[in-house]
């Protein structure tokens, strides 16, 4: 596949921001119109998928306008808002307090999964934030790893604590130290890595090779990157990911972390972060591809920016936001991108002013 972007010209910090979170809306969208197939089908209908189209979900009549995103991006709406409020990192409590304030009553059913209304009702009664995991059955889905983008971002460069801030913010959705916030993990380590200065891919991926679980997590990324390293087309891709990755007949049987975090960095890697060649790449991968695509277009983003995604795919998106009316914000992609980096900016003056008051002693 061509690059669009030589990996060696500079992108500002702003716009790695911007890359990131258009990746994951426009990826989310791309995606969901194919979310749950196998990848045959995709083919079958539209060969290889490479456009914005509508769908509907949960057979409830709502027939969305191309470019609609879908509920984990809902989830991230939440962090962003949280994150722009706060002007710095965020815990559990900030998180939770977005979630009463901006939730629908009427989302249930409508862009959020069933168990997310379980988890609202407990965010309700008013239990510690950090409790509110527990009650959900679904530890290791990929509910925060393709959602937790914006606490790569506040945390840009300071990967540990992008790893703190997903273990503390992701006990809203899922039990302390499971395997889905370990997963996530690894989304918030890439890109807090990717928007490091001179960051490339090899120094994103080994970010979690050196920062994230070496058992349940890097043994299972190694064995797929391994296996996949010479591949650079995406039928042989997902023909490749498909032998390790094709469990049926259980809840959520497509949407578990470890696959859709795996696939999304197998595709990061063979596309080189280009994030138009990621978003096409990965929506044609079939099962979770709206999580998958989120998931690899974001780290893209947060690496490389938006160069290569059409402007097109931007507008429409924007226009279906503006449309949503369950949505828990209605920003356009580059005012919650830009709503991240102040916030970020703002994190930074403090840092700074702290560190000089504490060095003139």
């Amino acid at each position: 596949m061509r690059r669009e972007k030589s990996m060696s010209e500079q992108v500002s910090l702003r716009e790695k921001f911007y890359g990131c979170i258009a990746g994951v809306h426009i990826g989310s969208a791309m995606g969901a119109p194919v979310e749950g197939w196998d990848f045959e089908r995709t083919e079958a209908t539209y060969g290889i998928l490479d456009k914005l189209v509508s769908y509907e979900h949960f057979n409830n009549g709502w027939v969305r306008e191309a470019g609609t995103t879908e509920d984990g991006v809902e989830r991230q709406k939440l962090m962003i808002s949280a994150i722009i409020e706060k002007q710095d990192r965020v815990t559990a409590e900030d998180v939770r307090r977005q979630w009463l304030l901006k939730i629908k009553p009427e989302s249930a059913g409508m862009i959020s999964e069933p168990f997310e209304a379980v988890l609202l009702a407990m965010a309700k009664s008013g239990i510690p934030a950090r409790d509110i995991g527990k009650y959900c059955d679904y530890a290791g889905l990929n509910s925060m790893s393709r959602s937790c983008h914006p606490i790569g971002l506040i945390n840009a460069g300071d990967i540990e604590n992008a790893i703190n801030d997903v273990n503390e913010v992701g006990q809203l959705y899922q039990t302390s130290n499971g395997r889905g916030l370990k997963w996530a993990a690894v989304t918030a380590s890439a890109i807090a890595a990717a928007t490091k200065p001179n960051a490339t891919v090899d120094s994103v991926i080994g970010a979690i090779y050196n920062y994230c679980d070496p058992d349940v997590v890097v043994k299972e990324i190694d064995r797929e990157l391994g296996r996949t390293q010479h591949i650079s087309d995406i039928r042989e891709l997902r023909k490749a990911l498909h032998e390790s990755y094709s469990i049926r007949g259980i809840p959520y049987e497509v949407s578990y972390a470890n696959e859709v975090v795996t696939k999304a960095l197998c595709i990061f890697k063979m596309v080189n972060a280009n994030v138009k060649e990621a978003l096409i790449t990965a929506i044609n991968m079939g099962r979770d591809t709206d999580c998958i695509t989120a998931v690899a277009a974001g780290i893209s983003g947060a690496l490389s920016g938006t160069s290569s995604i059409p402007e097109e795919w931007i507008k429409q998106v924007d226009y279906a936001t503006s449309l949503h009316v369950v949505s828990n914000s209605h920003r356009t992609m580059k005012e919650h991108a830009e709503g991240l980096y102040q916030a970020y900016h703002s994190r930074l003056i403090r840092l700074k002013a702290y560190s000089e008051q504490m060095a003139a002693i």
